[in-house]
């Protein structure tokens, strides 16, 4: 069964690019162009990973990050952080942070790698 990859990004192009390389490399993919609807996807279906943007419209994606870590059936599901901030972003507790721009391939690596350092944590 394929790992399940949320991509909560609020750039239409960016979020088909990096849903494309996902695919392409064997990930299940679902996508949310923002905070709420990405907080009802996983509340549904919780993926087994998350590329967050941090700049998103209404709630940005650090209140994803934080309802994440606040239940325990969502907590450990790793956190790929993407962002064009050059802000300190240590206190979201990211299993990994990409800044933009971000092409295809480092996006499909960091997923890699943040899903085997997981899987070495259980």
């Amino acid at each position: 069964m394929p790992t399940r990859v949320l991509i909560v990004e609020d750039d239409d192009n960016v979020r088909a690019m990096f849903g494309l390389a996902l695919r392409v490399a064997g990930f299940e993919t679902s996508a949310a162009s923002n905070a709420m609807e990405a907080l009802e996807r996983i509340d549904t279906n919780p993926p087994d990973a998350v590329i967050l943007d941090i700049g998103l419209p209404v709630f940005s994606g650090a209140v994803v990050r934080q309802e994440l870590t606040a239940h325990a059936h969502t907590r450990d599901i790793p956190v790929i952080v993407v962002t064009g901030s050059q802000d300190d972003l240590a206190s979201l507790h990211a299993s990994c942070v990409l800044r933009k721009p971000v092409g295809p391939r480092r996006l499909v690596e960091a997923l890699r790698e943040c899903l085997e350092t997981q899987t070495q944590r259980q």
